[in-house]
């Protein structure tokens, strides 16, 4: 399955159905083919995402200060991080809810 998160106030987002779910599982929602981000829930799911994102920064930050400390080399950040992945949606989030318009996917 695909996910196209769609508003009136910006492009489509499309991601994977894996990516998908894991950015409506940081939202707070079960995945669906169907739903629908209202106008004033927008600022919930725009700081749910950003959370996410600065969490799992500081995770990355912290065991490259570990690997540091031991003298080991540095990890690496294999494949999209969270942060590249979740900003496009973010994005859209940001332009709905300046908008006042909802976000929706599947229909």
């Amino acid at each position: 399955m695909i996910y196209k998160f769609k508003s009136k106030a910006g492009s489509d987002v499309i991601m994977l159905s894996a990516h998908g779910d894991q950015m409506l599982t940081l939202l707070g929602r079960t995945p669906a083919a169907k739903g629908l981000v209202d106008v004033p829930d927008l600022a919930a799911a725009i700081t749910a995402l950003e959370q996410a994102v600065a969490a799992d920064e500081a995770q990355f930050a912290q065991a490259q200060a570990e690997a540091e400390a031991a003298n080991q080399p540095l990890p690496r950040r294999t494949g999209i991080s969270l942060h590249q992945r979740a900003w496009p949606l973010i994005e859209l989030l940001r332009r709905s809810q300046k908008a006042g318009q909802p976000l929706v996917w599947g229909v």
